[in-house]
């Protein structure tokens, strides 16, 4: 079958959810065509109200042969803007990055070199590899909480990723089009990284730079309800896609009571041939019924996974085969 060779001039697009980032979104659409000027920059305004629209439209205009797009999400939620994003826009290769200035345009070649030559279907920027996420974040539970989830992804999945929940990656197409965004706010980079690892896709990191926000440009991030959602969505991204091992961990928890319980009774009547704690033996039994249900429970949903999984793999062969039948 013949492909595109990786010299191929190919479709780049740069997106940029934004919500009220009126005083950086300009600097960053500069950066950004200055980086990569044939790219198309797409702003996705998420019901901004400081004139964050206005801002790029009018930075775009100022700009040289710069291919843009605006586009406008009035649902709520980062999620919602890059889904609406990865809906309509058709390319080779998408870069998601904030509007805020925190990441530099200068390490967009080296991140797409990978996706390009069609040895990464995702790269992500590591902001850790180097220190600059520690030295740069004022919020120290935010530097905890990355940690946590960082954590629980790869003790849970097997795996030994650096930096989870960075906001600057590159994908393929067919990484993009097999993308279902199920999430809706700043749970949106957990779910990313989590449906890579479960679909296996080749995940490239690379150290990054990374700078707090300039002064006076807030965080819309809230340590502790964000970090509520992302573990939340973790958790249920693990028991949608790893059911043995999330119900098959609560029959254990059933079996390890019911048996901690039921362990008197059965001593009893081992000594005396009576059963005198009669409500233990009944509650053991119960938490043992509760075990082996679960159990089958764990195994039905794991079959189910297997043949989602199944029908995933078929589903990228034939994007796959797409991609490389396009001129």
């Amino acid at each position: 079958m013949k492909t595109r060779p990786p010299t191929a001039v190919m479709e780049i697009a740069i997106i940029l959810p934004a919500y009220n980032e009126a005083k950086t979104i300009g600097s960053t659409l500069r950066d950004f065509h200055r980086a990569l000027p044939a790219a198309l920059l797409c702003v996705v305004d998420n019901n901004s109200t400081d004139g964050t629209a206005e801002a790029a439209r009018a930075t775009a205009a100022a700009l040289p042969s710069c291919r843009f797009l605006l586009l406008a999400e009035k649902r709520q939620g980062k999620a919602f803007a890059m889904r609406r994003a990865f809906t309509l826009i058709e390319a080779d290769a998408y870069v998601m990055s904030d509007a805020d200035s925190t990441y530099s345009a200068s390490d967009l070649a080296p991140l797409l070199a990978p996706v390009l030559a069609d040895e990464a279907d995702m790269v992500v920027g590591d902001r850790h590899a180097q220190g600059h996420y520690r030295r740069e974040n004022k919020r120290p539970l935010h530097n905890f909480g990355n940690s946590l989830v960082k954590a629980l992804i790869n003790r849970l999945f097997g795996v030994t990723l650096h930096d989870i929940l960075s906001g600057y990656r590159v994908f393929s197409r067919t990484f993009v089009k097999s993308f279902p965004v199920l999430t809706a706010g700043f749970e949106l980079e957990t779910e990313i990284t989590l449906h890579a690892v479960d679909k296996r896709f080749r995940i490239v990191e690379l150290p990054i730079s990374y700078q707090d926000r300039p002064a006076g440009n807030f965080s819309k991030l809230s340590t502790f309800r964000d970090g509520r959602k992302v573990l939340t969505a973790l958790f249920s991204i693990l028991r949608y896609n790893r059911p043995l091992l999330f119900f098959g961990g609560i029959a254990g928890v059933f079996a390890a009571f019911g048996l901690a319980i039921g362990s008197l009774p059965v001593v009893e009547y081992y000594h005396t041939g009576l059963i005198l704690h009669i409500p233990s033996a009944i509650l053991a039994s119960g938490l043992m019924v509760c075990a082996v249900t679960t159990s089958a429970i764990a195994l039905i949903l794991d079959s189910v996974a297997h043949m989602q999984r199944h029908d995933s793999e078929l589903r990228l062969i034939e994007l796959e085969a797409a991609r490389r039948r396009r001129p």
